[in-house]
């Protein structure tokens, strides 16, 4: 069944329409390849950025097979963000987005990963594009206050805080702290947050972080997760509200906005916005993005 939804993402992604049967021999090809060479191989990404992938890393994968893993989101960013641009990525895992971000954009970063060995690969993707000048790397997770955490560390993408009634054989205990403290009135303007179901914590640090007029834009996962620690995330949504944001879409090959009625459904991510005019003429202006030859 796992095979099966991979292959049927693979077929029906955005970027592949027209173009199935490659997307697939991309896929076969490194199903093939990365187990007659095992290990850690470059692939070549968008505008000259690379990163380091082995078998088995999906977000990274999903790379590999789509050109964009989360086609609506992180073709935001890449229409959105510029060059003097500060962009945070809470919840780094590897770093799909600072890559995109930082090397294929050229914005200034801090990226947060609270698991050692996950934080170890995102240094190393971060060394292999020449972004140690750029980009902060934070082996920290984010939450409310400054503090320690019981943390999962054997789930890739999904690993997270572990509840209170949560059973984890292998957690390990991480430092915490919050964008407040650690940001010092830095002024990004987009945010992503992909924390497995704590942003409710992130955002109570972040207060001051998202009273910042230069902050126009987040990409938060709204996945049902919270519920594992009690948050509600409609609460979520009526705090940005409070802030000043509405939630949206996006679709890079039209480069328009859907506006949307709460968290999006269609989605584990939602898209937040602050200035919808300052927003949509960056993204109308930006510079096309090619990728597997297809132009966006």
């Amino acid at each position: 069944m796992a095979l099966l939804r991979t292959l049927k993402f693979i077929a029906n992604h955005p970027l592949n329409r027209g173009r199935k049967l490659g997307s697939l021999i991309r896929f076969a090809k490194w199903q093939v390849g990365s187990r007659l060479v095992p290990g850690t191989i470059v692939f070549d990404w968008i505008n000259g950025s690379k990163f380091l992938v082995k078998t088995g890393e999906a977000g990274l994968t999903g790379n590999i097979y789509t050109g964009l893993h989360e086609f609506s989101d992180m073709g935001f960013l890449l229409h959105f963000l510029r060059q003097d641009d500060l962009f945070i990525d809470v919840g780094a895992n590897v770093g799909s987005y600072t890559i995109l971000a930082c090397a294929a954009i050229g914005a200034d970063g801090v990226a947060y990963e609270p698991v050692p060995n996950t934080y170890r690969r995102l240094v190393e993707n971060m060394r292999i594009n020449h972004l140690e000048g750029k980009v902060e790397c934070v082996n920290q997770g984010v939450g409310a206050k400054q503090g320690t955490v019981d943390f999962t560390s054997d789930s890739d993408t999904m690993n997270h805080a572990i509840a209170s009634d949560e059973r984890c054989d292998n957690k390990i205990t991480v430092e915490v702290t919050s964008l407040d403290a650690s940001l010092h009135n830095k002024a990004p303007s987009l945010i992503k947050i992909d924390v497995e179901g704590f942003e409710t914590a992130v955002l109570e640090g972040a207060r001051q972080t998202l009273m910042n007029p230069t902050v126009n834009a987040l990409i938060m996962e709204l996945n049902g997760s919270g519920s594992r620690y009690g948050f509600d995330e409609s609460l979520i949504v009526e705090t940005m509200l409070g802030y000043g944001f509405r939630t949206f879409s996006y679709d890079p090959l039209s480069r328009s906005l859907i506006h949307l009625d709460g968290k999006n459904l269609g989605s584990g991510n939602t898209l937040f916005l602050r200035d919808r005019t300052f927003v949509e003429d960056r993204l109308k202006h930006a510079p096309s993005v090619t990728i597997f030859g297809r132009q966006f």
